[in-house]
């Protein structure tokens, strides 16, 4: 695959259609966007496509879904809902807290076991079973979609009992992918996302982890209440749904 990057993206923003460039940079707002960290870098790319295509501009907060959907339960003024799941976005809409048919699925997401050392993780997992296995990261499996498909893994394998005191629970994705990151452990369940770069693992080893022994990871988006009138909320998610940015979005890793 070749390398997609948010560069080359504001490039084809340049010749896209008028379906991205509803609102001109005269009437650009901000909305402040609720996003899960798995998604972190993919949103980078795209608030740079949509800043040059509409003048709109992204406030972008990242962390776990289940934190961010009791913020947003305790009044949090986030505009749209990047969730790394479907059920949260759902609730939020029977709260009536969500503007009503503007949930959809963004993104279908990729569970990886990573170490950042080359050729430390196999390409079946076996890893799991080593006896030098040091500690293994993995996100708040009640708050992070991404932990609750991590321990369905270890459950699937057999291998809950034996891995419980080697794991090391981060509050979010992102957290599980730091621990790796800086040492604090030698391997950990992350998202594909976060290992990616232009199609490519970026460093280390990874074992792509079968669809079989995890549930499917519906990553669904929807308007806030707070987003209702909010044109650069609007701007965003039509341009989640364009054909150019899912591109970007398969780039890192993901189904649609």
């Amino acid at each position: 695959m070749s390398e997609l990057t948010p560069r080359t993206f504001i490039r084809l923003a340049a010749c896209a259609d008028a379906v991205w460039t509803v609102c001109g940079a005269a009437g650009a707002g901000e909305a402040q966007v609720a996003v899960a960290a798995n998604f972190a870098e993919p949103i980078k790319a795209i608030a740079a496509v949509l800043e040059k295509t509409t003048g709109h501009t992204l406030k972008i907060s990242t962390g776990a879904s289940g934190a961010f959907y009791t913020q947003i339960r305790n009044g949090a003024p986030f505009d749209v809902f990047l969730s790394a799941d479907n059920e949260r976005p759902e609730m939020l809409e029977r709260d009536g807290l969500a503007e009503p048919g503007t949930r959809f699925t963004y993104a279908t997401g990729k569970l990886v076991l990573w170490s950042v050392k080359p050729d430390r993780v196999d390409a079946r997992g076996e890893i799991l079973k080593a006896p030098d296995l040091g500690k293994v990261a993995f996100a708040n499996p009640k708050t992070a979609p991404y932990g609750e498909a991590a321990m369905q893994v270890m459950q699937r394998l057999g291998l809950g009992a034996a891995l419980s005191p080697r794991l090391v629970q981060g509050e979010s994705i992102g957290q599980a992918f730091a621990f790796v990151k800086t040492g604090n452990a030698d391997v950990g369940f992350v998202a594909l996302s976060q290992v990616l770069q232009g199609g490519r693992l970026k460093e280390g080893s990874m074992w792509m982890i079968p669809q079989a022994h995890y549930d499917v990871i519906r990553q669904d988006a929807v308007i806030l209440k707070k987003g209702a009138n909010n044109e650069a909320a609007q701007a965003l998610v039509r341009l989640l749904q364009s054909s150019n940015i899912k591109d970007l979005i398969r780039s890192y890793g993901y189904d649609l």
